[in-house]
């Protein structure tokens, strides 16, 4: 039985998902909002909602678990500098996800990205 199980696969082999999440969350660390797939979108939130939360623990030992999952030194410290104490009386849904509709090449469903104000 499944119950409870999340899988997020996509056609991807495992060292090319973490790799497109370590991209996409440093991109919405970079720019403040991203532009994807919604399926994407909803994995790339759970990643970045956990590295806002190391963020806000701030010392040491969570800079550099952030490091080992971003694998981007600058993005992890712009982090921890500007992003994390924005969200420091917050409990969580430091990201929202804006649908746009279809995209029309493949009719993929499109949303944007970004952190909550």
């Amino acid at each position: 039985m499944r119950h409870r199980v999340h899988t997020f696969k996509v056609g991807r082999t495992g060292a090319h998902r973490r790799a497109m999440l370590a991209n996409m969350v440093s991109s919405l660390i970079e720019h403040g909002q991203i532009t994807t797939s919604l399926v994407k979108a909803r994995e790339a939130r759970r990643v970045a909602e956990k590295m806002v939360t190391l963020g806000k623990k701030g010392d040491l030992h969570h800079r550099r678990l952030a490091i080992s999952t971003l694998r981007k030194a600058d993005m992890v410290a712009k982090l921890f500098a500007e992003i994390a104490p924005a969200y420091e009386g917050r409990q969580g849904g430091y990201t929202s996800i804006i649908k746009l509709g279809k995209r029309r090449g493949d009719a993929c469903e499109m949303c944007i990205l970004k952190f909550v104000p």
